[in-house]
């Protein structure tokens, strides 16, 4: 066996193979006495500068993309975030009674928020701190944000469906609360609730909000 016809006998041994292949897996499928470490060598040099190479790793052979190029085979997307059933309900509660407290969130739902609930819907920009009610205690108060608008492909607030679409489009888990209501959107009253926002007070929300939790 010629040296060309050598090296091109472990190129083939070598693009074929699963994984990476040593010196004595190769000599194993070549005839005997044959020179492989000659033929690794003399493929090693002879792909130096292209866009695959050969290289050896813990005395293993293969070959791969050249380092330089490496940045092409990354792919780079966009993973969409799943918010959990707690998270959906909040979510909803927040869509259809803005602006709304922590006490009525949980006074709806029937059970304790929980304190990352409220963190996860901020990072994603679905809700935001709206004012804080002219009650005691000035509870802060919640609503919807413009990307919940985008997420949702809501024209508008008074666009909001009904609970089995709510139910279609994720926004609701199949098992809300028992005592779970979803206004008409018809009705305006969510407008007129989102309209009473201007009466509230927007002061420091973030730091209130922070020391609540």
């Amino acid at each position: 066996m010629t040296p060309e016809t050598l090296e091109r006998a472990v190129e083939a041994l070598l693009f074929a193979a699963a994984g990476p292949l040593s010196a004595a897996e190769l000599a194993y499928r070549l005839p005997e006495g044959v020179d492989v470490g000659q033929a690794l060598a003399g493929l090693k040099a002879r792909y130096a500068g292209r866009g695959v190479a050969l290289e050896v790793i813990n005395d293993r052979w293969q070959f791969r993309t050249a380092g330089d190029l490496g940045y092409l085979m990354v792919e780079e997307r966009e993973e969409p975030r799943r918010l959990s059933k707690a998270a959906l309900e909040t979510l909803a509660i927040i869509a259809y009674h803005q602006p709304v407290t922590r006490a009525e969130i949980e006074s709806v739902r029937g059970v304790g928020l929980s304190r990352g609930t409220l963190d996860v819907l901020h990072e994603m920009n679905l809700i935001r701190l709206r004012g804080r009610r002219r009650t005691p205690g000035r509870p802060v108060t919640y609503g919807t944000t413009e990307t919940f608008l985008e997420q949702f492909s809501l024209p508008s607030l008074a666009d909001l469906p009904g609970v089995a679409e709510m139910r279609a489009a994720g926004l609701l888990d199949l098992n809300v609360p028992a005592d779970f209501m979803v206004p008409d959107p018809s009705s305006g009253q969510v407008l007129e609730d989102a309209a009473t926002l201007d009466d509230l007070e927007e002061v420091e929300f973030a730091q209130d909000f922070f020391e609540e939790k």
